[in-house]
């Protein structure tokens, strides 16, 4: 027996298989499952003749069991999958290779005492599919998908300010009633696509929303004060776009040095990567998830993004390179909309642009690498810290600035230093001239024209004349 065969090799092109000992007459829905999960995904091979262990074991009578395995598939799987059957030789042992291609009329199940069941693959399992991925399926082979269905809504009812002003933002040109049409938001008898009614400024699509919170700590239970700042949006895609990365610019801070001839910024979180895993959060996930929404978890090392579904083909993010992840669109009129507003790339390249966005940040380290993590039914971004736990710095402090400010200067260079930043902490002030915090805070008790705007992270400093 030779444990040592690459199935990979074997098995040629194929990303996904299962293996068999033998086929099972009595038992067929044993293998039958794999067939019918395979034809519901990306397609798959299943190989007969091989031991769990890897082994091969091969057939005593392949040519037999090629033709009962083409019986069975003919007569258990509705509709019947395209598949194609072949012969390997492995050490003189002879193995069957069943190899299903991804189906176009889905779902495929698998018929059994009556009952219809569908499969669909998880990790390296076939598992029975639930009642919502069925649903899927059901779109899936009448090429159709949530975004392109025709809703109960009629656009006469509904204002879209919110596209309409993005649309002049990015090309110049007003958005005409006539573009709902050839958009796809509105149908000729005037009923809205769920896309439409995805981007109307009073989203009808009640679970169409945004939850943010900025949690106290590493997790959702920090301390006494669990959350520093949350907020809930509902509305327009546009509107929640805005609105979301609003809220994080709120939550975040940034650090800076100067160098010889300039400053260098050091966010906490680069925006064009929060752009665009909040813009893949709000196109990409599953509205018929009715019961949830997408959450932007902000924490003392890290940023979370979650959008309800998880990858359109069904296969984990975290199982594959993301550069090299086909583009495969959930919502592809959503998808084209946003394009067109300037949004996103046809390409499909939004997680190159999370990762390349992070290592061209000048603190940037291979452990903040953003991560990927999705299952059956769900999706999360994770996105770390740039400037937390940066060992030997105090943590919001500027690294590599001058320290030798005299004690007689401090309120010419506190007012000096809220110009050149706004958002500065009094911490920030403190470490540039080399005095405590609580030097800071009493200097500026004692000056009239400088006054902080608001709370917390959200809030700024203003100086309120010329003094």
């Amino acid at each position: 027996m030779n444990n040592n065969i690459n199935l990979k090799n074997l098995i040629g092109e194929a990303t996904e298989y299962d293996k068999k000992q033998a086929v099972e007459m009595k038992k067929p829905k044993s293998w039958c499952k794999s067939v019918s999960a395979f034809a519901n995904s990306s397609g798959g091979a299943l190989i007969f003749g091989i031991a769990d262990d890897g082994g091969i074991v091969g057939l005593d009578n392949p040519d037999s069991d090629a033709e009962k395995i083409s019986e069975i598939i003919k007569s258990r799987l509705d509709p019947i999958p395209e598949f194609k059957l072949r012969f390997e030789q492995v050490d003189d042992r002879t193995v069957i290779i069943l190899d299903i291609m991804p189906g176009g009329d889905t779902p495929y199940y698998y018929s059994a005492d009556g009952a219809l069941e569908a499969y669909i693959r998880v990790g390296n399992e076939s598992v029975k599919a639930t009642s919502m991925e069925q649903k899927r399926l059901i779109m899936k082979g009448r090429n159709m998908s949530f975004d392109t269905q025709v809703s109960s809504y009629k656009a006469s009812d509904y204002a879209f300010s919110k596209l309409r002003e993005r649309y002049k933002k990015w090309t110049g040109k007003s958005f005409e009633d006539k573009d709902m049409i050839s958009f796809g938001l509105v149908t000729d008898e005037g009923y809205l696509t769920n896309a439409g009614a995805l981007l109307a400024d009073e989203c009808p699509i009640w679970w169409s929303r945004v939850f943010c919170t900025r949690w106290n700590g590493l997790n959702k239970s920090g301390g006494t004060l669990d959350a520093l700042d949350d907020s809930e949006f509902s509305g327009s895609l546009i509107y929640l776009l805005e609105n979301g990365e609003e809220f994080i610019k709120r939550n975040c801070r940034k650090m800076w040095r100067k160098t010889p001839n300039s400053r260098e910024e050091m966010p906490e979180y680069v925006e064009r990567s929060y752009h665009e895993a909040l813009i893949n959060a709000l196109v990409h996930r599953d509205y018929l998830v009715n019961g949830s929404e997408v959450h932007i978890d902000i924490f003392d090392d890290r940023m979370e993004i979650y959008s309800p579904g998880g990858m359109a083909d069904g296969i984990a993010i975290q199982d594959r390179d993301p550069l090299s992840v086909p583009s495969t669109r959930r919502n592809p009129l959503l998808a084209d909309i946003f394009e067109r507003l300037g949004y996103m790339e046809r390409k499909g390249s939004g997680f190159g642009k999370i990762l390349d966005a992070y290592e061209f940040q000048v603190n940037y380290k291979e452990d903040k690498k953003p991560s990927f993590r999705s299952d059956r039914a769900s999706f999360f971004t994770t996105m770390p810290n740039l400037n937390y736990d940066i060992k030997g710095v105090p943590q919001g402090v500027p690294q590599d600035v001058p320290q030798d400010v005299p004690q007689e200067g401090i309120d010419d260079r506190i007012i000096s230093l809220i110009r050149e930043n706004k958002d500065i902490t009094t911490e920030e002030i403190a470490s540039i001239l080399n005095v405590s915090s609580k030097t800071i805070k009493r200097h500026i008790e004692k000056m009239p024209n400088v006054k902080y705007v608001g709370s917390g992270y959200s809030g700024h400093w203003e100086i309120t004349d010329n003094q």
